[in-house]
């Protein structure tokens, strides 16, 4: 049975992927389309800025491939296959949840765990490190940006089962709505200090050698010597939707992944269930006096 439930896991994230790739495409593209708009811009200003003060100027380089095949083969591919590796993940979580939550149906179990990796893998992590578009984020600080998300990632999900945990403990004693709160505010408590802790990607040492101390990596204004604004700083409007079309696309994704998968994963249960049961009434009783 779970190679089954693990199958169409990975079915029904890789059709969720498809559907968030088509609202992100619809929403979130024009905002990429807006901040690389900006990021030229501003690379041209500088650039200006480099020759009136005789310093040599970045040329760049040609993208390797168009915005047109970015945008659609290569973010659709991406997400796809991010929906069906998260589909899997899923399943498993799914399979190990199974006949250790109560009287839950199939289907509310799917929706409880879809809720659980949503918070755990995207929104908990986002709080601390937020998506960022193109033109904000420095390309010596990815590495660091990179470890710094996954152990933000692995925390929200260590805490989000010890918090479970916890819950379940302490159901007995305080009831189940209570001991829900407590779990929750544990968990709130614990990673709100891991959140402290973590360093902000505007205080990492290279941002702070060339920028100075700033809470984020978003590019302020572009000034000349003399002080005088040459090229605003990135648009709030843009960055604000961005991220509010990141949050969407992937509330969506979850949301579609457990939707999908519980019908899928009841028939599967039920087909077990009806398949456990039939074998005692297909054998019948023992004749009297057999051997």
């Amino acid at each position: 049975m779970e190679k089954k439930l693990i199958l169409r896991g990975v079915l029904a994230g890789a059709v969720a992927g498809l559907l968030a790739f088509v609202f992100a495409r619809i929403f979130a593209e024009p905002q990429i389309n807006a901040a690389i708009e900006y990021e030229s811009g501003r690379d041209d200003a500088q650039g200006l800025l480099d020759k009136a003060a005789g310093l040599p100027m970045d040329m760049g380089g040609p993208d390797i491939f168009s915005r047109t095949v970015q945008a659609n083969v290569g973010i659709g591919t991406g997400m796809i296959l991010f929906g069906a590796a998260m589909g899997a993940l899923f399943a498993v979580a799914y399979t190990v949840c199974l006949g250790r939550t109560g009287r839950l149906r199939p289907r509310n179990l799917a929706m409880l765990v879809a809720l659980g990796g949503f918070l755990g893998l995207y929104l908990v992590p986002f709080v601390k490190y937020p998506a960022n578009p193109p033109a904000i984020g420095h390309p010596d600080t990815i590495r660091d940006r990179g470890n710094l998300y996954l152990a933000m990632v692995a925390c929200s999900l260590l805490f989000l089962v010890l918090a479970v945990w916890l819950g379940k403990r302490l159901q007995a004693r305080f009831g189940n709505w209570n001991a829900t709160l407590l779990a929750a505010g544990a968990f709130a408590a614990a990673i709100g200090i891991v959140m402290a802790v973590l360093p902000s990607l505007g205080e990492l040492a290279d941002n702070v050698q060339q920028f100075g101390h700033h809470a984020t990596e978003t590019p302020l204004p572009l000034t000349d010597d003399k002080g005088a604004i040459v090229y605003p700083g990135f648009p709030a409007d843009t960055l604000f939707e961005f991220r509010f079309y990141s949050v969407a696309a992937q509330l969506l994704l979850w949301a579609a992944l457990g939707l999908l998968f519980g019908p899928m994963a009841e028939r599967v249960i039920n087909a077990r269930a009806a398949a456990a049961t039939a074998v005692p009434a297909e054998s019948g009783p023992e004749p009297v006096g057999a051997a």
